[in-house]
């Protein structure tokens, strides 16, 4: 009423629709929706729980039917294995029974009778019907048993079924076309079976009770060659599969994943002769075939190991290879308990593999150690190791001479450290000469830092390019102390694990000759090893007593410098008649010399006697060798006929030898090396001035005048008492009165020392070596 009530209030026109009409309309069409759409939902709800009762009843029927299918299939498996036994005892009896009648008619020579009477062919046509139903009825249980895939029950069968017939097993024709058919049909379903156990060895998740049922059966099946060829098989693919797991996870164990992969290899080679020997004992021919198998898994393997190694210049490589030789060893001698031996061949395969990882690690600590001026942090030293290097005295600033000698010994013993028992027994006399070899380096970059006085251009400049130098006699001794240090004392210590290794087995004699390969043991005498540090030691001790020599008397350009001159033209009395003989000035220069050198020695070298005396003994020893191996500057002018000489020359040159001589018997530190080469020089000065004409006998006198003038000299100048000839000296020569020594020296000689401490504290009429201290050589004062 009211919307009609609007329409007549306002005009409407024909295109113009009023909203109320509007509302009207899609409100009612929108109720009518909403109300058919809730009947559909009702009617579909209703369908949904008639479904679901009628799901629930039928699944509860087909669970009933499940379980009734079951017990019918046990009825079926029990009632088959009822006709299949009930069919061998059928089969049983039909053989017997034949064997029988043929037994009996051969007995009664009345088979030809038998034979033609209808009786006797009837009821042979009876059991040939009878063994052909028994033949049909077995190939049938046997098709059942190929598709239920019972290859146990199906292999006994057929084993049965050849034993009950022995033509079955007739390589040659068959007798009769029944048979022969047969026989194709028995051999058509041992086929089938062989490729059903071979399937079953195939499958990746087979256990190893399954593999050896599913072998065995291949045995019984006369398929030996075969069974052998899966057992390997399946091994290889579960060790493939065991290392395809582990590879990714070598670099996160760098040092160790070689055991693992040695663990892998060798634990799959001895499970496979163990089953290999259980299922083939009686077999040997194919109990051998292991073996060639195990070498190609040992050759996969060391490449294995190569591929997944550390760079083989690390040190990570050398604690892989070892441990990896260590487990594969250790495994090979229970190998052995098995009759595989494979030492030989791992030491042929690994061998050369541990060379290299060894002679590459050896090289790149060549390369640090003959760099001296390496600044690295502390190194993980025990102070066992560390205290003997600290106490070589030198000045902070040349701390780089003891890191040279920590850094060394620190390298050494990350080798060795990382060594396993296997390794050292086999490589250990390797490794200790090789470590002999590193040293002569560390060495030969030793001498290259000390002061050249060569004049060749090329050398110089190798000396400039140098980084550190060292200049300074403490500096040099320090070095030289620090050489020592290392070989007599830390590198022994540091080796000592491979030669108490090596000593124990020398000793008890553990590793027979069997089971160390082709190559042996490496082994070494430490007698021979030391004699080679010594070598490097000799080499390094020459070098610095040759440059000191040349630098402090050959060099000099003063009246101290050595030369055959000092000897010609001495006019005069003889130095019989001196009072006070006194050696010439180069030798009091060289006895000043030594006397600071010892000085610095004792601060530098505390404690060390044994380098102080061998030091000072070697270049007593090379100031001599100097003078014998000098034959044009000294020997060819004393042999000049056109330079005259006197008996004086020849005097004072035999009491600077002798006075040589008893520096070093004072020092403590004479060898028989100095007598010998003092006693060849007198001879040749001897020979010398004969063959000018100078008559020795009337010339010299006895020899024990020069020892007791050289003697002499020495207590003079210690004592202060030198004499006029000292103190008419010119102030630059260099005499033990003289308080401006060489400025090149920059050890001081001080100018008191305890009487206890100094040269004239030595008895001089003592045995070569008995001081047990180095004596310094100190000034007196006046």
């Amino acid at each position: 009423m009211e919307s009609s009530e609007e329409e007549d209030d306002f005009p409407t026109h024909e295109w113009i629709t009023p909203q109320s009409r509007i509302n009207s309309i899609y409100q009612s069409h929108t109720e009518k929706g909403i109300r058919k759409l809730c009947c559909e939902l009702l009617d579909l709800k209703d369908a949904v729980e008639n479904l679901c009762g009628n799901m629930q009843s039928k699944y509860l029927a087909f669970l009933r039917m499940s379980d009734e299918v079951v017990e019918m299939e046990q009825e079926l498996i029990e009632l088959q294995k009822n006709v299949s036994s009930h069919g061998i005892l059928v089969q049983d009896l039909m053989s017997g029974v034949c064997r029988e009648l043929e037994e009996w008619n051969i007995t009664n020579g009345e088979t030809t009778e038998a034979e033609e009477d209808p009786q006797f062919l009837e009821t042979q046509d009876v059991l040939l019907s009878e063994l052909d139903a028994h033949r049909i009825t077995f190939l049938e249980n046997i098709d059942v048993l190929l598709a239920e895939h019972k290859v146990r029950e199906a292999v006994d069968g057929l084993i049965t079924e050849e034993i009950n017939f022995p033509g079955l097993n007739d390589s040659g024709d068959p007798s009769s076309p029944k048979i022969s058919s047969y026989k194709s049909a028995i051999l058509k379903r041992k086929a089938m079976l062989e490729e059903q156990l071979v399937g079953i060895c195939e499958q990746p998740s087979l256990g190893n009770g399954q593999l050896q049922e599913a072998l065995s059966g291949l045995l019984k099946l006369g398929k030996g060659p075969l069974a052998l060829q899966l057992l390997l098989k399946v091994y290889g693919l579960r060790l493939q599969k065991s290392i395809d797991a582990f590879l990714p996870s070598c670099s996160i164990y760098p040092e160790t994943y070689s055991a693992a992969l040695s663990k892998f290899v060798f634990s799959t080679v001895l499970l496979t002769a163990k089953d290999t020997e259980l299922m083939f004992s009686d077999m040997p021919a194919y109990s051998n075939k292991i073996v060639p198998w195990a070498e190609r898994l040992l050759e996969s393997f060391v490449q294995l190991v190569k591929k997944n190694a550390p760079p083989p210049e690390t040190i990570s490589a050398v604690r892989a290879v070892c441990i990896c030789f260590q487990a594969s060893l250790s495994h090979c001698l229970q190998l052995e308990a098995q009759g595989l031996k494979l030492s030989n061949l791992l030491m042929v395969l690994l061998r050369p593999y541990v060379e290299e990882v060894l002679e590459m690690n050896f090289q790149r600590a060549g390369k640090v150690v003959v760099d001296l001026t390496i600044n690295e942090e502390t190194l993980p030293l025990s102070p066992q190791l560390i205290f003997p290097l600290s106490s070589v005295a030198v000045s902070s600033s040349d701390s780089v001479l003891i890191d040279s000698g920590t850094r060394f010994i620190y390298l050494v013993k990350e080798i060795v450290e990382r060594l396993t028992p296997e390794a050292i027994t086999h490589f250990g006399g390797t490794i200790l000469m090789r470590i002999a070899h590193l040293f002569d380096g560390y060495v030969g970059a030793l001498i290259k830092v000390l002061p050249s006085t060569s004049e060749d251009d090329n050398l110089t400049e190798q000396r400039d390019a140098t980084q550190f130098k060292v200049e300074t006699d403490a500096q040099q001794l320090a070095l030289l102390g620090t050489a020592y240090t290392v070989a007599e004392e830390l590198l022994p210590m540091a080796v000592s694990r491979i030669w108490n290794m090596l000593d124990e087995i020398k000793e008890t004699g553990r590793v027979s000759m069997e089971n160390i390969g082709p190559t042996g043991i490496n082994t070494v005498e430490f007698k021979d090893w030391k004699r080679q540090l010594q070598t490097s030691l000799d080499k390094f001790k020459d070098q610095f007593c040759q440059q000191y020599v040349l630098s402090f008397i050959y060099l000099r350009d003063d009246d101290t410098r050595l030369g055959a001159k000092i000897y010609l033209n001495k006019k005069g009395e003889d130095l019989i008649w001196d009072a006070h003989p006194m050696p010439s000035l180069p030798f009091q220069a060289l006895f000043t010399k030594l006397q600071q050198l010892a000085t610095v020695a004792g601060d530098v070298l505390l404690g060390k006697e044994k380098i102080q005396k061998s030091i000072l003994g070697r270049l007593t020893n090379t100031i001599i060798m100097c003078l014998l191996s000098d034959e044009q500057e000294f020997w060819g002018v004393l042999e000049d006929e056109s330079i005259p000489l006197e008996p004086h020359g020849l005097q004072q040159l035999i009491l600077d030898i002798h006075f040589i001589l008893e520096i070093a018997e004072c020092g403590g530190y004479s060898t028989r090396q100095v007598h010998q080469s003092a006693s060849a020089i007198i001879a040749r000065a001897i020979k010398v001035f004969s063959a000018r004409g100078i008559d020795p006998q009337n010339a010299l006198p006895e020899d024990e005048w020069f020892a007791d003038a050289a003697k002499a000299a020495i207590s003079k100048f210690l004592m202060g008492t030198s004499g006029s000839e000292a103190s008419e000296t010119d102030d630059e020569h260099i005499i033990i009165h003289d308080d401006s020594s060489d400025s090149d020296d920059t050890g001081s000689c001080p100018s008191t020392v305890e009487s206890s401490e100094s040269f004239a504290s030595a008895n001089m009429g003592d045995s070569m070596g008995e001081s047990e201290s180095p004596i310094y050589l100190t000034e007196h004062e006046t």
